[in-house]
C-alpha cells in the first residue's frame, strides 16, 4: 500500500496476506482526491474513514494536512494494523477505533467535513447507507459524503447525490448534505 501524494507521499506500508480486505487501487485513489480538491481544501477538514480496512484512505487525508482524521474498522486485525501505521508515523491527527461502522453512525456525535465509507460491496445495507449518513449528525451541513461500491450499485436516484466516478471495478457515488435553506447565513 502505497500514499499517493502528501507529507507522507511515497511511503509504502506492507499489507498482511492474511487480509479479507484490499487497499482502493491508486488509479482509483489518484482520481478521488482530484475530484475531491474541487469540493473542500483539505487543510482545516475533519474526516471520518468508515470501513477503514486498511487505512489506505485515511493515510491520504491525513497526508493532505486534514486536520483530524477518525477511522472506524470492526476487523480488530485490520485496526491494529492501522493503528501500528498511525503509531509508526506519530500521527497525531488521527484517532482510530475498534466498532462497527454501521452502529457508530447511529451513536457518535458529529462535526465532520468530509465521510468516506468503503463497506464490503455485498453488504446488505449497502442501500441504506447514504440515508443512514446523511440523516445522522455526523456529517456538517454542506458536507460531502462519498460511497466506494460495486458496479452493480447505482445512487444516481438518490435526492442528495451529486457525482458518480467509476475507475476500473470501484465506482464512488458522492452525495452532498444541504443545509437548512431557511438560516440567511448558509448558501
Amino acid at each position: 500500500m502505497r500514499v499517493i501524494t502528501g507529507k507522507y507521499k511515497g511511503r509504502r506500508f506492507e499489507i498482511p496476506h492474511s487480509f479479507k480486505a484490499r487497499p482502493t487501487t491508486d488509479f482509483a485513489k489518484e482520481n478521488l482526491f482530484n475530484v475531491l480538491k474541487a469540493y473542500t481544501d483539505f487543510e482545516g477538514t475533519r474526516v471520518l474513514d468508515l470501513f477503514a480496512g486498511t487505512g489506505s484512505i485515511s493515510l491520504e487525508f491525513l497526508s493532505r494536512g486534514c486536520t483530524q482524521v477518525v477511522s472506524v474498522e470492526k476487523d480488530y486485525q485490520h485496526y491494529c494494523f492501522i493503528r501500528s501505521i498511525m503509531k509508526k508515523l506519530e500521527e497525531e491527527a488521527s484517532i482510530v477505533l475498534h466498532a462497527d461502522a454501521l452502529k457508530y453512525i447511529h451513536k457518535a456525535q458529529g462535526g465532520y467535513d468530509i465521510i468516506f465509507a468503503d463497506p464490503p460491496y455485498m453488504l446488505k445495507e449497502m442501500r441504506e447507507l447514504p440515508d443512514r449518513v446523511l440523516n445522522s449528525e455526523l456529517l456538517l451541513p454542506e458536507g460531502i459524503f462519498i460511497l466506494e461500491h460495486g458496479k452493480t450499485q447505482d445512487f444516481t436516484e438518490h435526492p442528495s447525490f451529486i457525482e458518480h466516478r467509476e475507475y476500473g471495478s470501484v465506482n464512488f457515488s458522492f452525495f452532498k448534505k444541504t443545509g437548512n435553506t431557511d438560516n440567511p447565513t448558509h448558501p
